[in-house]
């Protein structure tokens, strides 16, 4: 079973600065039928005008992933690190037991476009902890890099649950395939481009729910690169199953 998000639904925060789309419910957008996806709790596409960015605030239990899109962003935290995410990187920020970040356009000239995704953690009150990574365009174009997961495998990054998420790039007419195991469910977000998954069309900014399916398969379908992140997440505990411990 597949289930449709479209871009043009999803939630909307706008300022002077800052035009933020939301899958989910996020701040001020509260949709009752739309609070997450299994622990992936929040998608944000967001863009940050020149001189923009959120200054310094905190985070707690929260497993926060950062995927700059274009643009440049300036990342500072409570935990020492400084570092300025570019395309093709990957930030993920444990936030632990506590934890404060402020980010920002780092271009004068140029918005930044990104995605910042929350991961519910399977454990509270943990130890904060940073890390990026690069992942170049070619690790990515028409097969899945592993961005992050549970033990780091295959040079993602680790977080804490149960959640893989991968990315690719794909050229219309290619292909690429993840196998679903049993009780798992996956959603899909097309970041940029025009792509085709299960054979339902998407367009950018548009995400699909699948549930109960064999394997997920996305193929390009426009004339420009499609940039799509995939994120394979445990469904809910089976009747009788104890359920999962924080």
């Amino acid at each position: 079973m597949m289930t449709l998000r479209p871009s043009s639904e999803r939630g909307q925060a706008q300022l002077t600065w800052l035009d933020s789309r939301h899958s989910f419910s996020f701040g001020d957008y509260y949709d009752p039928r739309h609070m997450g996806v299994a622990n992936l709790r929040v998608i944000n596409d967001d863009r940050i005008a020149p001189g923009g960015g959120f200054p310094m605030h905190g985070h707690q239990d929260m497993e926060i992933v950062t995927y700059v899109l274009a643009g440049a962003l300036q990342h500072r935290d409570s935990m020492g690190n400084g570092s300025v995410i570019r395309p093709g990187e990957v930030q993920h920020m444990s936030a632990g037991r506590g934890v404060r970040h402020s980010e920002y356009n780092a271009d004068a000239a140029v918005p930044v476009h990104l995605l910042q995704i929350w991961l519910t953690p399977n454990r509270l009150g943990g130890e904060p902890d940073y890390h990026q990574r690069q992942f170049c365009a070619d690790e990515r174009r028409n097969r899945l890099a592993l961005l992050v997961s549970p033990d780091g495998r295959e040079g993602s990054l680790p977080t804490h649950q149960d959640a893989l998420l991968y990315a690719t790039l794909l050229c219309a007419g290619s292909s690429v395939t993840h196998p679903l195991i049993a009780g798992h469910e996956a959603y899909v977000h097309l970041a940029t481009g025009r792509a085709l998954v299960n054979g339902l069309e998407l367009e950018a900014g548009d995400g699909v729910h699948l549930v109960a399916e064999e394997a997920v398969r996305i193929s390009g379908s426009g004339p420009d690169e499609a940039q799509v992140l995939l994120f394979d997440l445990p469904g809910p505990p089976a009747p009788g199953d104890a359920a999962p411990r924080a």
